[in-house]
């Protein structure tokens, strides 16, 4: 029997996919990190490694992914609220373009994206 997975989000850290994947299993959910180990072994700046679970368990994944999953806040501590369709899931995003940036990611200014419409926007000043 084939199984189809659903990934749940991508991270730059496999730090970070780890500890989501223990709070998916200790609720009883399989996860599984796609790329695991690769990304030690890959010499660029922007590669990020995959949590994915079972089709079939996706909403109740989500459901407890959205419990431990944590958004953008501004320096108030309020939710970055996106100015397209005024969602308050936004994440830090970095575009990394140019040589500079993919060595040096710490001297990009920072955006925030999204993550209901994918809209990009500068922080405000």
């Amino acid at each position: 029997m084939k199984k189809e997975f659903y990934t749940l989000d991508s991270f730059f850290l496999e730090s970070d996919a780890q500890m989501a994947k223990a709070k998916l299993e200790s609720e009883g959910i399989p996860a599984f990190i796609w790329e695991e180990n690769l990304n030690y072994h890959t010499a660029t700046s922007y590669s990020r490694v995959r949590l994915q679970v079972y089709l079939s368990q996706k909403e109740e994944a989500l459901r407890v992914y959205e419990e431990i999953k944590s958004y953008a806040r501004d320096e108030k501590g309020n939710l970055i609220v996106c100015p397209n369709c005024k969602a308050t899931k936004s994440e830090k995003y970095y575009s990394r373009k140019g040589l500079f940036f993919k060595l040096f990611p710490f001297f990009e200014s920072a955006k925030y994206r999204c993550m209901q419409c994918n809209f990009i926007t500068r922080p405000q000043q």
